[in-house]
């Protein structure tokens, strides 16, 4: 019998094969980074093509690491970064072009465009979502229009288009084009209440229907893997990163919520199985479907960049050597010295979404010194997040009780210190931060009987620490006042 059971982890930086046990302990894990590629200011992409060779490579470390075979695995969930577009040949498999990334911005003129007949707001009803840059139909559209000859064989359904689950989805099975709700209602082309591609939207985003996969439950048995490392084993779980995360944390009530530090920091609040629209700048979003259950909603708060500020002055500004020494650093100052660093660099996500905003540093004097700028960059995270938690409670009516968090920047102490402060409510690290990877884990190990129902996945949630807060109100609300005001400097920059 199968004692395990693995997750491909595909984010916007690295691709990782966790393979985890019936508790959720991490038996085996391999990771390897690929290219960032920025051709111009504001556009990101990756080679589709390095990011399934990483994957084969991970699969077939993690695999070596503890001589497993494909019969030690139940199955194998897939959870990926969200929006990012690959077009690629039906019969080759090769992309027509790179892989255009959810921080992309070069459909701006398109987002203009369409927002310019109907408002931002103008799909929002059916999708959940504003017209932006962030989601994947205008970036599969680029796409259409910029590679010669390429719609005629999109209509003709000669080639295919995915997010990153479906591009592995298809190489790792031989050829099936599926992907699952959670990814589909990133496309901004799914209606939230049919969970199908809708017409209309197809329409005003010119998407030939041929190009695009089947949409399934979050959680069933899609296929079998070819791949020989892993071959015959099951695949039967898909989420976009967050969904996982959330499933991760087991937040299978309304109201239960988490947040993800990674690239981005994403909020995502569990809302029941009917879909809440928002006033207040926040997603809406499918947050999971397991098998042939409804469908459960949640509302999510997306910002563009939080590790990746932290990434950006050690890369760019050279102000760091290696990621972890931000915290040492902002720990040479007791606070920020009135310095606030707004990244703005592909525009402001939620709740303003702007894609004219750029990035601002703002109350810079003669006594600011380096630590005051690593300050400010752990403290915009925990300051957009305070942004994302106040719209959020407006849109749903409930008060946020605590805040589960998971993301590689989860081990700074200072930033989840400063965080349950600003917010003034308790931060909670899980015992296993890998909750994104063990999200896709457990919709996959749901669908093969591998874990009875979601009250066994709850059972196996505990606490690894948690940060209570211990500021005064007056320095707080001082704190937020300067942080709106250096937002406001960012806007309308272009």
């Amino acid at each position: 019998m199968a004692n395990y059971i693995g997750a491909i982890d595909q984010g916007t930086t690295s691709t990782r094969f966790i393979v985890f046990d019936r508790s959720g302990r991490i038996v085996s894990v391999a990771q390897k980074e690929h290219e960032q590629i920025f051709p111009q200011p504001g556009w990101v992409e990756h080679d589709a093509n390095e990011i399934w060779r990483r994957t084969r490579e991970v699969i077939a470390l993690a695999m070596e690491q503890r001589a497993l075979t494909p019969s030690d695995l139940a199955a194998i969930g897939i959870t990926n970064q969200r929006e990012t577009a690959v077009v690629w040949d039906r019969r080759t498999g090769v992309p027509v072009h790179n892989a255009l990334v959810w921080q992309d911005t070069r459909t701006a003129d398109a987002v203009a465009e369409l927002a310019a007949e109907g408002g931002s707001d103008r799909f929002r009803a059916k999708t959940g979502l504003p017209l932006a840059t962030y989601f994947s139909g205008l970036k599969l559209r680029w796409i259409l229009d910029n590679v010669p000859g390429l719609r005629s064989r999109a209509e003709a359904g000669d080639v295919l288009f995915g997010n990153i689950d479906t591009f592995l989805m298809w190489n790792l099975t031989g050829g099936l084009h599926v992907t699952d709700c959670t990814n589909a209602s990133r496309t901004q082309l799914m209606n939230l209440l049919t969970l199908d591609w809708d017409e209309e939207l197809l329409d005003a985003f010119r998407i030939p229907r041929a190009m695009l996969p089947r949409i399934t439950s979050s959680s069933e048995v899609y296929g079998h893997a070819t791949l020989e490392s892993i071959a015959g084993v099951p695949l039967s779980g898909i989420l976009g990163d967050q969904q996982a995360a959330l499933v991760g944390q087991t937040c299978f009530e309304p109201g239960e919520a988490k947040n993800t530090y990674g690239t981005g920091c994403f909020l995502l609040m569990n809302t029941g199985t009917m879909p809440v629209a928002s006033q207040y700048g926040m997603l809406t979003t499918v947050a999971y479907r397991l098998g042939s259950q409804p469908a459960v909603y949640a509302l999510e708060g997306s910002v563009a960049i939080a590790g990746a500020l932290v990434q950006w002055v050690r890369d760019n500004f050279g102000l760091i050597e290696k990621s972890s020494d931000i915290e040492v650093l902002a720990r040479t100052v007791n606070d920020n010295g009135g310095v606030y660093f707004v990244p703005a660099f592909s525009g402001l996500y939620a709740p303003y979404w702007k894609d004219n905003a750029r990035g601002v540093i703002a109350g810079l004097t003669r006594y600011t010194n380096k630590g005051h700028l690593a300050r400010a960059v752990l403290e915009a995270t925990a300051l957009q997040t305070r942004e994302v938690v106040e719209a959020m409670q407006k849109d749903s009516g409930i008060e946020l009780e605590v805040l589960r968090t998971d993301g590689g920047m989860i081990s700074n102490d200072l930033l989840m210190q400063f965080q349950a402060d600003i917010l003034n409510r308790p931060v909670v690290r899980p015992a296993v931060h890998e909750t994104t990877a063990l999200g896709a884990a457990y919709a996959a190990g749901l669908a093969v009987g591998f874990y009875d129902n979601i009250e066994d996945l709850r059972a196996r949630w505990s606490v690894d620490h948690t940060w209570k807060p211990a500021m005064e109100s007056a320095v707080r609300e001082q704190i937020y006042t300067s942080w709106k005001k250096a937002v406001t400097r960012s806007f309308d920059w272009l």
